[in-house]
């Protein structure tokens, strides 16, 4: 079982008997409004340095692991030798594996970044646990509840730590939105609507294709790529997506016609509701010339944000007492919520690097991710549903919760 990026100094070595104890010990603030700011914080208070495994040399190597003081890139894995020597450059890395598989068995490896193909991304985390050592992955969690059922499973069995590498939590914007809402500056928020816009037509049908033949993303189902909408809702109120209805759009393209989902939709978007009774509108969009979006607009009963929208660099807020205002962006990646080395812009909104902090982090002080397996699951799952509710012509459907986090 093969993975595929394209398709599909001294170390202080920790104790794999600590690490599994410390994994399921509960720490304060993990989930909401505080968080990702609570949870990031000051340098390392430890010599310990998590020595991680990297695996998919394309979007792998663009997390700056080997920059954070409390990490170390230990090995590296893709399938193709030329991915495989990028990472090595990229991390400074001298030990490379042909595969996760053999990645998985290195005795002196505590975690693994996997960035594989979505539709591998569960049963890779999978075997990740299994083999006894922490994961994270980019999104989505899973393509359907019983991959997504059976990370939860491995995960309580295990007692790791798994994050997904969620980027719209950590955009630049829904720091400050998460920031306002613990703050009660947007009285209560009644709607979110999260975008997410990648056009996958015309000039940029290489997301279709490489010199192999076509990518995992050839056809694949917009809903079931959903996390960068709802982390907008999730990862600022707290708030679960306990029903919703999708509507999906496509023409006789041959992509439509040919690929192996059975995805009939270039478009799709679903009017969710919340379990505090709030509704969500959460789009996303294959084919679009509006270009690149991964935004949302807060709607609160004091104040509204709206991130800065494809055509615009600006964010602006609105409230009952004047006309609308802009917002400058304010970048946290600047500040003292990221170690000294990752204090720089970086990919998604300044995302990448409070990713890399959030899971090096929750290891070194042995507390969860803010975006751990149930945050995952409220980001992932709702996409899932939707894409079924779309194939029903827009069915109302139950989305299905799972344990709280307390």
């Amino acid at each position: 079982m093969a993975h595929d990026d394209a398709r599909s100094g001294e170390h202080n070595k920790v104790s794999r008997r600590a690490f599994l104890a410390g994994s399921t010990a509960t720490a304060a603030g993990v989930l909401g409004a505080s968080a990702a700011i609570s949870a990031l914080g000051a340098e390392p208070t430890t010599e310990r340095r998590i020595r991680i495994g990297v695996v998919g040399g394309g979007f792998g190597s663009c997390f700056p692991w080997h920059e954070h003081p409390g990490a170390v890139v230990a090995a590296v894995s893709d399938l193709r030798q030329e991915r495989r020597d990028h990472l090595m450059k990229t991390f400074k890395c001298t030990t490379a594996y042909e595969s996760l598989e053999k990645l998985i068995l290195a005795k002196d490896i505590d975690a693994v970044a996997v960035y594989t193909p979505a539709p591998d991304h569960a049963r890779h985390v999978e075997m990740v646990l299994n083999s006894g050592k922490h994961a994270i992955s980019a999104v989505p969690l899973g393509m359907d509840l019983e991959e997504c059922e059976r990370v939860l499973e491995t995960v309580k069995r295990t007692g790791l730590t798994y994050m997904m590498a969620e980027t719209s939590f950590y955009r630049q914007e829904t720091i400050t939105a998460r920031q306002w809402y613990k703050e009660g500056r947007f009285g209560e928020i009644t709607c979110v609507e999260g975008e997410y816009y990648h056009d996958h037509t015309g000039p940029n049908l290489q997301y279709w294709h490489d010199p192999k033949g076509p990518t995992w993303r050839y056809g694949f189902a917009p809903m079931h790529y959903p996390t960068h909408s709802t982390a907008f809702l999730t990862g600022v109120t707290g708030e679960r997506i306990t029903e919703v209805s999708c509507m999906g759009w496509g023409d006789d393209d041959k992509v439509l016609k040919t690929n192996s989902y059975k995805n009939p939709f270039w478009n799709c978007m679903a009017l969710c509701r919340t379990d505090r009774g709030h509704f969500a509108k959460m789009s996303v969009f294959w084919s679009i010339q509006a270009g690149f979006a991964e935004r949302a607009t807060w709607y609160g009963t004091k104040m509204s944000y709206y991130m800065p929208a494809p055509n615009s660099n600006t964010a602006m807020v609105t409230t009952a007492n004047g006309p609308p205002q802009s917002q400058p962006t304010i970048e946290y990646w600047k500040t003292d919520m990221l170690p000294q080395p990752l204090r720089h812009d970086s990919g998604h909104g300044g995302a990448w690097t409070f990713i890399v902090h959030e899971f090096v982090d929750s290891l070194v002080k042995r507390r969860k991710p803010a975006i751990d397996i149930y945050e995952a699951l409220a980001q992932t799952v709702p996409g899932i549903i939707a894409h079924q509710s779309a194939l029903k012509g827009g069915e109302l459907m139950k989305v299905p919760q799972f344990e709280s986090k307390a």
